[in-house]
């Protein structure tokens, strides 16, 4: 693999830090969050209008016709600055959308998630104590097999309160498929949750809610759309590691104790050559992980090995802010709290580091010796 970014995917992440570094300052991040839903459509709208919501879209349905590694380079700066956007979830359904859907589907949906006035979402989480193999959310044929009808529930849907469009897992007669579900269709009831960040969330009850097969039920979209999930997961927290980093380097270079910068002091110095490692270790497992699915190769280890790395380095580093920065650390006034709510949320999107590290012994265990 090569990991030199191309001019394209450079200038999308210099765009993205532009607008995000001059949006997402503490006292706007107050207000968005003051209005209730952490969902900064203001914000939203200034991504739109810079193409940066298009760029997984094809060109023919209004977007840029570009793919995952470009996204990810986006999301780096959406978690750098903790910004309140949706653009994981929705720049992963979108990226499924353009590459399984027929050309009706594409063009119901994708040129309003260009634009941004469509929110895309994904619903595959359910309310259970250990993770299915098969989702409890079951597809039947519609009445003389036209289309499908959903019923069960799915939780902790990030902008199910928001989004125009559901991607939903279900199990089917035949296999596991994806299936796109209008929000506001009947039998499709959303009920408000919160996650530790204070973003706003949903449980989706689906009721006999009518629905259309993405691809096939052979479980295959079901898994391209859990990587991509977990792979623009992986890369937002990327953003909010190095962000938090950052953010607590500089407060030990002017915070001073005992007459000098703590910074200074080996233990401080130390938790923070080791949350640098950190970061180097979560961008390497990324960009391969990212690299292999946008190729359309086997990355399946690679994948769980970057949400491994995601999850065990967002709780070193949301835990080495805090710690660093003492009370200031847990002052609602100031920054570094986001960092820690927001990693500590992405260290169990998914799946955290066990169930990464369980995953892959699994997989390595069934490969011939």
């Amino acid at each position: 693999m090569d990991f030199t970014f191309t001019p394209e995917q450079d200038e999308a992440a210099a765009l993205a830090a532009e607008i995000l570094t001059d949006k997402t300052g503490t006292d706007r991040l107050k207000q968005v969050e003051a209005a209730g839903d952490r969902f900064d459509r203001d914000l939203w709208a200034d991504l739109a209008s810079a193409g940066l919501l298009s760029l997984a879209v094809p060109e023919q349905h209004g977007g840029a016709g570009l793919g995952l590694v470009e996204l990810c380079r986006v999301l780096v700066e959406v978690g750098r600055t903790v910004a309140p956007v949706p653009l994981a979830v929705h720049g992963a359904a979108a990226l499924l959308l353009a590459e399984v859907g027929t050309e009706a589907q594409q063009s119901a949906w994708l040129p309003g998630a260009a634009s941004g006035t469509s929110v895309l979402t994904a619903a595959v989480a359910e309310e259970r104590t250990h993770l299915p193999l098969r989702p409890t959310v079951t597809a039947s044929p519609g009445v003389d097999g036209d289309g499908w009808t959903l019923s069960g529930s799915k939780a902790i849907v990030r902008a199910g309160t928001s989004a125009d469009l559901l991607l939903v897992t279900a199990t089917a007669p035949d296999g596991v498929g994806v299936f796109l579900v209008d929000a506001t269709a009947a039998g499709v009831e959303r009920v408000e949750q919160r996650t530790s960040d204070g973003d706003v969330v949903a449980r989706v009850d689906l009721t006999s809610a009518p629905a259309d097969l993405l691809g096939t039920a052979d479980g295959e979209a079901a898994q391209r759309l859990g990587q991509l999930l977990t792979v623009c997961s992986v890369a937002e927290q990327l953003g909010v590691t190095q962000g938090a980093l950052a953010l607590t380097a500089s407060y030990a270079k002017v915070r001073e104790q005992f007459g000098r910068p703590i910074g200074t002091f080996q233990a401080v110095s130390q938790r923070l050559a080791d949350g640098y490692i950190d970061v180097l270790g979560q961008r390497l497992t990324l960009w391969h992980a990212a690299w292999r699915l946008a190729e359309g190769l086997p990355a399946e280890v690679e994948v769980a090995t970057a949400k491994l790395w995601a999850a065990d380095a967002g709780h070193r580093l949301a835990h080495t802010t805090v710690h660093v920065h003492g009370g200031v650390g847990i002052d609602l006034d100031g920054e570094a709290h986001r960092y820690f709510t927001t990693a500590k949320r992405f260290e169990f999107l998914f799946g955290g580091a066990t169930e990464q590290a369980l995953a892959i012994g699994k997989i390595l265990a069934s490969e011939p010796a």
